[in-house]
């Protein structure tokens, strides 16, 4: 009868072996990590965005409407109060734009929930190889 000897790796080389995927595995994440946090930055600049253009928006509207409705409306009531009327208007329209931003940057989550779900799902498995 013939016995076949099947070589096994040393404790050395698997602890070396484990290492150096440990080390592959981390270097992963985080490129992993840094794609997740880049694109949830770009999606919040957008946001960020809708809520500049809404100031901005209520900026001109507050110059144009103040110079154009003021005018209009000084015919029917003091100066002071159509100047006053407008510019609470154009105000509202702005800061209901800008609450518009607000509310979509509220609904970015900036935690890389791939990356912490993976990292859960490497920590299992290096217990199973820590455990064999």
């Amino acid at each position: 009868m013939t016995d076949i000897r099947v070589e096994q790796p040393s404790l050395g080389e698997l602890v070396s072996n484990l290492a150096s995927q440990t080390g592959v595995l981390v270097k992963q994440e985080m490129r992993l990590a840094t794609v997740e946090m880049s694109q949830k930055a770009k999606a919040a600049g957008k946001d960020v965005g809708l809520v500049a253009a809404g100031a901005a928006v209520a900026v001109a509207g507050v110059l144009v409407l103040l110079a154009a409705l003021v005018l209009v409306l000084a015919r029917f009531m003091p100066a002071w109060a159509a100047a006053l009327a407008v510019g609470i208007g154009v105000v509202t329209v702005g800061l209901v734009t800008a609450a518009v931003g607000m509310k979509a940057l509220k609904r970015v989550d900036p935690a890389p929930r791939q990356t912490i779900q993976s990292m859960k799902e490497n920590q299992v498995w290096l217990g199973a190889e820590l455990a064999r």
